[in-house]
């Protein structure tokens, strides 16, 4: 059976509507989960196991029957496995399970199994279904696997992660662009920042707390999810700026302390390379909600505060903790609606100096005192550059009413209210009018737009310039004047592990799980691009990057589908695991901004890729192992669909 489903398509702007099978949402669920990432990870598998053997040698020392749940397995590894005599599949959320004569368990257990936890430790619901577990599941004083849970941060400064967060000055033509002050005062979004810490290097922040225990949690004994707060005092290590708090968590497996699987990132290691790699538990970033001066040898507390679901935390100094004041009991939120609109890589982007400097020097190169320009992006501040450089009139068209408020925010704050007439319509539905009746001579954008998903849905700035045509002067001037994809073969450190079969875990056939995920990526998943964030996902390059499709702005989009296919010699030896794609924005003649790589591949094979923007990235299945002796190569083949505004990809390994 099929249905119709309403899709806003991110290139062209439009809703689609699409056929598609009832397993579609199904089979989306499936492709896109961790399953393959936890399966993988042993330091995980292997501590689980380990604490699970050891409460069951201590309920059989006392002389007690052993229960093992096991929520949402597949009932065919159980089988596969010789378990289906011993192990019950409850397919229930465990506070629907019922206990008693007649119920889901004939008793209460007695050895309470989970893994409800995620990169903030609670954000899955751990502490509510605790909670439930004890009073309505298992007997009191029962074993747990997993036995504690310890959660640690250290406030640090940190201009990078800062950036994230507030918006900072910008330098534009000897004149600095402030931020609006409520956007100052804000306490930022509530959400946890969850990223692969270990790719944040040392040098990019500033200690200025030893590494704290803030608090534990014993899963053996009942658990609250009511609000709680924890203080820990320490003394200033410097002086600097009190801004970001890393924070982790480790496991206690077992009551003895003696088996522990630990979030901490690869730098806290002695030796990095045995740290464990795994996606589906990162670290986190917190932001304070101002960010304050600390001398070193200053007495300060650190609070953490946590309802059912998530954490956050405060600093105060020791005259605010001796009069309790100072730790906010409710999650901070939002208050500027710039947090709301902007992501935290999106934060950065716009913070990010170099990149404000490419798009500055090229407005200069292009605007006229009689330069009457157009700007289409979200929530983008070249319209503001584009004043300030001296335009005749800016006009800018935004997606959103919150968009909108925030550049008026940012205008009102630098007295250039009106400077910017911001247009809240469709690019289809602005006519002559619109513009006082004059024509674009400037038609700009970053383009930045947050629908984008895939770098080429960013050619949406594309189809509005086509949308746009007739209001062009005949020698207006487009900025990008271009766009190119991209592409490069690598090799990854661990990111494969995300899509491939796991096999067996610690003893146990779960080729049934490998077989269920597979099959939901063949119904489309594999033979499509997916979104990540290659700067946390270090890789080797085994090909040279090449540029393989062009988008000409100056032009409007094409009618017809565009073509293209060719071979990428192996240059370097290793797995190729995929290829990794990105946009390039032709802003001038000279002048070019990278959303992938952001400098030339090292002799190496060494990739340093764009914080600001994801890439995307086509897994071979199954990689292949290369010998970079340029006997091999890449076979690709792309098609640009302009109806669709979808690229259709293929790749191969070819000989050569």
């Amino acid at each position: 059976m099929k249905t119709f489903c309403g899709r806003a398509n991110p290139t062209t702007g439009v809703v689609d509507w699409v056929e598609e099978s009832e397993e579609y949402d199904y089979h989306q669920e499936i492709a896109r989960s961790c399953y393959a990432d936890m399966l993988h990870d042993h330091d995980r598998n292997k501590k689980y196991y380990q604490g699970i053997r050891a409460a069951v040698s201590r309920i059989k020392a006392r002389g007690e029957k052993v229960f093992k749940p096991m929520a949402e397995a597949a009932q065919c590894i159980v089988e596969k496995n010789g378990f289906h005599d011993k192990i019950k599949i409850i397919n229930k959320h465990s506070t629907d399970v019922s206990v008693g004569p007649g119920g889901d368990m004939q008793t209460k257990a007695n050895l309470l199994i989970t893994e409800l936890f995620d990169t903030e430790l609670i954000g899955e619901g751990a502490l509510p279904s605790y909670e439930h577990a004890h009073q309505n599941l298992v007997h009191e004083g029962c074993e747990a696997v997993p036995h504690q849970a310890t959660v640690y941060a250290q406030l640090v400064e940190s201009e990078l992660l800062w950036s994230w967060a507030q918006l900072q000055p910008v330098e534009v033509k000897e004149a600095c662009l402030v931020p609006p002050p409520s956007v100052g005062r804000c306490a930022g979004a509530p959400s946890v920042c969850d990223i692969q810490l270990s790719q944040v290097p040392p040098n990019s922040f500033t200690p200025l707390s030893p590494l704290c225990t803030m608090f534990s949690v014993d899963f053996s004994k009942p658990v609250s999810s009511a609000f709680r707060s924890h203080s820990t005092k320490f003394v200033a290590q410097a002086s600097g700026h009190a801004q970001v708090v890393l924070s982790w968590w480790d496991l206690n497996m077992d009551r003895s302390g003696g088996i522990v699987c630990t979030m901490a990132p690869s730098w806290t290691y002695s030796d990095s390379k045995t740290a464990p790699w795994r996606d589906h538990w990162m670290q986190s970033v917190y932001f304070l909600p101002v960010e304050r001066q600390v001398a070193a040898g200053e007495e300060l507390s650190l609070t953490v505060c946590h309802d059912d679901y998530s954490l956050w935390y405060s600093l105060q100094s020791q005259s605010q903790q001796e009069s309790e004041t100072g730790a906010p009991s409710s999650r901070p939120c939002c208050t500027c609606q710039a947090h709301m609109v902007w992501t935290r890589s999106r934060f950065g982007e716009i913070n990010d100096k170099r990149r404000t400097e490419s798009y500055v020097s090229a407005l200069r190169s292009v605007l006229r005192e009689d330069s009457i320009c157009l700007s289409v992006s979200d929530g983008s501040l070249l319209p503001v550059f584009a004043h300030m450089l001296g335009a005749k009139q800016v006009f800018s068209l935004e997606n959103s009413r919150m968009n909108k408020q925030i550049i008026e925010q940012v205008l009102e704050a630098n007295s250039f209210k009106g400077g910017v007439e911001l247009l809240e319509i469709r690019p289809e539905q602005l006519c002559s009018n619109d513009l006082g009746g004059d024509q674009i001579s400037v038609l700009m954008g970053e383009p930045y737009f947050s629908t984008s998903l895939l770098p080429w849905h960013s050619l949406f700035f594309w189809y509005c310039r086509t949308a746009l045509a007739g209001l062009l002067h005949p020698s207006a001037t487009i900025l990008p004047r271009s766009a190119t994809l991209h592409v490069v073969a690598v090799e990854f450190r661990d990111l494969w592990r995300i899509r491939a079969p796991c096999g067996t875990c610690e003893g146990f056939d779960v080729t049934p799980m490998d077989e269920m995920v597979q099959r939901s990526l063949d119904f489309r998943e594999s033979r499509e691009a997916e979104p990540h964030p290659l700067w946390e996902y270090p890789c080797h390059a085994l090909t040279p990057s090449k540029a393989i499709m062009t988008f000409d702005f100056m032009q409007c989009v094409p009618q017809q589908p565009v073509s293209t296919q060719g071979l990428l010699p192996f240059v370097r030896a290793g797995h190729c695991h995929g290829v990794a794609l990105w946009m390039e924005f032709q802003l001038t003649e000279d002048i070019i901004v990278s959303g992938g790589l952001l400098r030339s591949i090292s002799e190496q094979g060494h990739c340093e890729w764009s914080q600001h923007r994801k890439q995307g990235v086509y897994f071979l299945r199954p990689p292949r192992e290369i010998s970079g002796d340029g006997r091999a190569a890449l076979s690709y083949s792309f098609t640009f669909e302009p109806v669709l505004g979808d690229i259709k990809m293929d790749f191969s390994i070819e000989p050569q």
